[in-house]
């Protein structure tokens, strides 16, 4: 067993507390789903959001899904870069897994997928 990071960003539409919940939750969910791993293998969470993003802590998203009650999960703000992707929520998972470097699938959705398009699954 190893630990690993795993990372994953989406991009919302609005600055709006349901999406952003939302969004969150969708991501966490693939990562899990394409890492197989369990909430009882991850160490901890941060999420990070861009700073046009404040209506709501992105880590409510979480808290939603079964099995993160205990999880600990840390929100910060990312650098507001001049230019950078806007509205967007990062996620980096702290996993314990079986997985190789290489076999690790790291996650960008909507608009994110051109911060990483190299690590982009192509399904969605």
């Amino acid at each position: 067993m190893m630990v690993r990071g795993i990372r994953g960003a989406i991009t919302v539409e609005e600055n709006d507390r349901k999406e952003i919940i939302l969004a969150t939750a969708k991501l966490a969910e693939r990562m899990q789903e394409e890492n197989k791993y369990h909430p009882s293998d991850v160490s901890h969470i941060l999420i990070t959001t861009t700073n046009d993003l404040n209506a709501a802590f992105p880590a409510v998203g979480l808290r939603e899904l079964e099995g993160y009650e205990l999880v600990p999960v840390m929100c910060a703000q990312e650098i507001p870069v001049p230019n950078s992707l806007e509205k967007c929520i990062r996620i980096m998972a702290t996993v314990n897994t079986n997985k190789q470097q290489h076999e690790v699938q790291h996650i960008y959705l909507e608009k994110a997928i051109q911060l990483r398009p190299d690590l982009s699954l192509t399904k969605d």
